[in-house]
């Protein structure tokens, strides 16, 4: 079992979101996907404080108040293990870009977003980010392909 978080950071100056392009850590499941950012937790972390330290790392960038808008189960994800994952939205952020030791940072228009190359549930969930509500899911995959979710908004 791996517990990890998922953080979206938008600009909603900009209306434009930053995503991750996965092309740089050697046997990256993710490589060739774009992503939100963020990571597994490290022993005695909140989610939050996963989601403001792999923002750190990944991006640079100072996050303050990330808002929990969601948790997915991804059962068997990657083969081996099934994935919890807190998802977050931060509006609230300061600092400059770095080069990101995941991928290449990009800050991508909120309307293209759903035209990259992500994983099949991530075009569902993600317009669920723009909800005021909070969701909890469960998205199958078999062999990297997605096959189906369950979802329940509170």
């Amino acid at each position: 079992m791996k517990l990890a978080t998922l953080c979206y950071v938008k600009d909603n100056s900009t209306n434009k979101t930053l995503m991750l392009y996965r092309n740089k850590k050697e046997n990256d499941y993710h490589e060739g996907k774009w992503n939100g950012l963020g990571g597994k937790f490290e022993l005695g972390e909140t989610p939050e404080e996963c989601a403001i330290r792999e923002l750190k790392e990944e991006s640079g960038l100072t996050v303050k108040n990330p808002k929990l808008k969601g948790f997915i189960t991804f059962p068997n994800f990657d083969g081996v293990d099934d994935w919890y994952v807190f998802v977050f939205v931060i509006t609230n952020f300061e600092g400059n870009l770095i080069d990101s030791p995941e991928g290449k940072l990009e800050w991508i228009p909120n309307e293209k977003l759903t035209s990259l190359n992500l994983w099949g549930g991530d075009k569902i969930f993600l317009e669920w980010l723009n909800l005021d509500k909070f969701f909890s899911a469960k998205f199958n995959y078999k062999n990297g392909k997605f096959i189906d979710y369950v979802v329940s908004f509170y």
